[in-house]
């Protein structure tokens, strides 16, 4: 056999709230039952629980089937308490607590003597877990990656059923924004002989790129976990992913000591390569070979790299592959609608394209490790990354972290920068530059290729603390100029726009409503730190030594309720909504982050009982000119301003508004802006029409409520029922509203402006799936995904 790597998300059961956990079933037994005891079907509760009111025969009382990625904070009910998180509101009004998974599985007879182990990729919080009884250990950060080696602990064959339990305490909270609770990313369950490749045990370097060849170095540490010295021949072999094709290989071998490990070192040639890059996310693959003495294979692992060079100068910003590229970056959490933070590979997938159609090409995981699903994405489809440390920490824990990040995660072409924290108390200490310059030297010696940086809110120039990494991070350095100051100061150096704007808006909200909480999607409104999106790049564009801004935020986030608390639940950041549902200044970004024509009027045109008042109507444009008509009535032909907007002041009358945007003097583009009817019908539009029937796929269904003439109604509320019948599953609702307190976990929800979404995941059979969504009095809307 070789290396297997299968998942481990199936077929948990998941208790809500604390219980005891036996750890030993004989008295005075620390070790759980032991390797001669059977352990009968059904008797696997009397390892896991003490709880008397438990049937062993049954599921037990108060228990629920779960598939992972699971938040169980989403499904609770909003409680307007503002202790709940570390800062005010900042769960989101959510409780969290302690919660309990079991598993039972079987090993078969035949894995006896392999090495065996489970591999968490996230659980938020703290974790404990037992298998079979015995204490595996620890892990208190929810963010980082962690396994067990199993092998001495699980029953072979008819040596009984496995049991593993894993107990997450969720009270205490890492960040100050939604963090979820539970077991929200993927577990698996790896299988390898005694002689294979080591954990994150690849490291593949690109130390030479030129147009017509790579040098391609491959570092693979090979662990040998027999009682006895092994030989190893280890063969790297890198594959054209795009092609399938190899393109180069090399072998090396040599002895390994027992309960040990060896590196070996390859260099492979690849000529001509295809060069990775947000427009061209081209990838290869090392296929990392292990036979024995006897020539037998005894584990293959797949490692995916790009090829591709990075340069960061003092003052005409950054380059890719040699070619000048301004970062046009976001800040994201990681939470979306319906789902909360448990977000399927999809879903994760789904962000990632809606930032790329926006114009985006750089994604900040603020303020801690990405899902590895995340990088995998943004290595396939081509958004640069800039991977966050959680903390500034050099304990030994907060050492462990860093590594942890760097190790899972070097490999990745996505990741162009590693940052060491955000935003701590000590930026600017002497004591805080101590700590920065151990997190940067760490990474340096695990991942020399990239350079390091900080996202620092204030005190960059204290205590040598800005020296301690290579590229300096500005959040919101336009505030009284101090980035473009500090470039004369220090002209030696590297500088960039960590974090920007902060604007707050509401999506389809034109008026301030504290009530509500809502501000106006102008963008009029922002914290004492922040700025207009339009201030953000036009600092950039003016100043080339600032490399790029990353904006915050991509996407609305539960938490953190921002300009407002209750009874808003998640703040206002964002460019688009929790939904993925876009903003106006979406379009702003859009404008001026692509080459593609853009056309946006702001706001809608529905304003009844308001005739006659002038109403500020606001275009986004990259066009060289845009002429506003109104019912057929030229209002003026206006010059585009460069990096802003035009804007007119409109007495309002019901009808059309018509933008038409001019090029060269020659009309390209048109957009009209329609006051609708009453709602009249639902519309459904998947982002997809076929999926994966794997039981993990997800369609991402938008839904609006349109008048008789199928225009959107951007005020309707309507509430609408949803029923699925055929091979999938309603997995969450959301409408993008920041004050909405309906379930995510419901079939059923409001439109918010005009929207809602409903997320769709097949269940693992084969058919059709037939979504229906009602509401009354508008006219019914079926769709029909099919599953392959």
């Amino acid at each position: 056999m070789v290396r297997t790597k299968n998942s481990f998300d199936t077929d948990w059961l998941f208790h809500k709230g604390d219980i005891p956990i036996r750890y030993a079933v004989k008295a005075g037994m620390t070790g759980g039952i032991t390797d001669c005891e059977k352990l009968e079907e059904g008797d696997w509760l009397d390892i896991a629980f003490v709880d008397k009111s438990v049937d062993a025969d049954s599921v037990p009382k108060d228990w629920v089937s779960v598939h992972l990625p699971h938040d169980w904070c989403i499904e609770g009910d909003y409680i307007n308490d503002p202790n709940l998180g570390s800062r005010p509101a900042s769960s989101g009004y959510l409780p969290t607590g302690i919660g309990v998974y079991v598993k039972v599985f079987d090993i078969a007879k035949a894995d006896l003597g392999k090495k065996i182990s489970l591999e968490f990729d996230g659980v938020m919080r703290n974790s404990t877990v037992w298998v079979n009884g015995h204490l595996m250990g620890t892990h208190t950060s929810g963010y980082t990656s962690f396994m067990y080696d199993l092998s001495d602990v699980l029953r072979y064959g008819d040596e009984g059923k496995n049991v593993v339990c894993v107990k997450v305490d969720a009270t205490e909270s890492e960040g100050w924004w939604y963090e979820g609770c539970g077991i929200y990313r993927h577990v698996w369950l790896t299988k390898t002989e005694r002689l294979h490749v080591a954990h994150w045990g690849t490291y593949v370097t690109t130390p030479v790129v030129t147009e017509s060849y790579s040098d391609v170095r491959i570092r693979t540490t090979v662990e040998n976990a027999y009682s006895i010295s092994a030989a190893a021949l280890v063969t790297s072999t890198v594959i054209d992913k795009q092609t399938g094709e190899a393109v180069g290989s090399f072998s090396s071998g040599g002895l390994i000591d027992s309960v040990s490990n060896r590196t070996f070192e390859h260099t492979v040639l690849v000529v001509d390569p295809k060069l990775w890059s947000p427009d061209t996310p081209h990838l290869y693959q090392v296929l990392t070979e292990i036979r024995d003495r006897d020539g037998k294979v005894v584990d293959v692992y797949e490692t995916t790299f790009g090829i591709r060079t990075i340069e960061f100068t003092t003052d005409r910003g950054f380059f890719l592959n040699g070619k000048p590229l301004i970062i046009k970056g976001t800040c994201n959490h990681q939470d979306f609608a319906g789902v909360g933070v448990a977000l399927p590979d999809r879903i994760i997938a789904y962000k990632i394209e809606l930032l790329k159609e926006m114009g985006s090409n750089t994604y900040r995981s603020a303020h801690h490790p990405a899902t590895p699903e995340l990088l995998d994405a943004c290595d396939r489809l081509g958004m640069m990354v800039i991977e966050e440390n959680r903390k500034l920490d050099s304990s030994p824990e907060g050492i462990d972290n860093l590594k942890r990040m760097l190790y899972r995660g070097r490999n990745h072409p996505s990741i162009i920068m590693w940052s060491m924290e955000n935003e701590e108390i000590l930026e600017g200490t002497v004591m805080g530059a101590r700590i920065l310059q151990t997190l940067s030297d760490v990474t340096h010696a695990i991942d020399p290729t990239r350079p390091t940086t900080a996202a620092l809110n204030h005190g960059w120039n204290g205590g040598g603390y800005a020296e301690a990494v290579d590229i300096v991070g500005y959040n919101y350095g336009q505030r009284e100029d101090q980035d473009v100051n500090d470039h004369v100061t220090y002209p030696n150096r590297i500088m960039i726009g960590s974090e920007s704007a902060s604007c707050t808006t509401t999506r389809g909200i034109y008026e301030t409503d504290e009530i509500r909480g809502y501000v106006p999607a102008y963008g009029t409104v922002y914290p004492s730190w922040g700025c207009t999106p339009e201030k953000a790049w036009s600092d950039v564009v003016q100043n080339p030594f600032l490399t790029g801004i990353v904006v915050w935020t991509g996407f609305d986030y539960r938490g953190e309720p921002t300009p407002y608390e209750w009874p808003c639940i998640n703040s206002h950041f964002g460019i688009m909504d929790t939904c993925g549902f876009p903003k106006d200044s979406y379009y702003y970004y859009k404008s001026v982050w692509t080459n593609e024509p853009v056309l946006h009027i702001m706001p809608h045109w529905n304003w009844e009982g308001r005739e006659g008042e002038l109403i500020n109507v606001r275009i986004y444009s990259n066009c060289d000119a845009v002429e506003l008509r109104l019912n057929d009535v030229s209002l003026g032909r206006q010059t585009m301003i460069p990096n802003s907007h035009l804007a007119w002041d409109v007495p309002y009358e019901s009808g059309e508004l018509t933008a038409i945007g001019y090029k060269d003097d020659v009309a390209i583009l048109e957009k009209r802006v329609a006051t609708a009817d009453a709602p009249n019908q639902i519309k459904l539009m998947p982002d997809r029409t076929t999926i994966q029937r794997d039981g993990k796929d997800v369609v991402v269904i938008r839904v609006a409520v349109a008048d008789a003439g199928g225009r959107i109604v951007p005020t309707a509320d309507n509430e609408i029922l949803f029923k699925i019948e055929g091979s999938g599953t309603i997995i969450g609702v959301g409408n993008g509203n920041p004050s909405s307190h309906e379930s995510d976990k419901s079939n059923r929800r409001k439109a918010f402006n005009g929207y809602c979404l409903v997320l769709v995941q097949s269940n693992g059979a084969a058919g059709t799936i037939n979504l229906r969504a009602s509401s009354a009095g508008l006219a019914t809307e079926t769709i029909t995904i099919e599953t392959v």
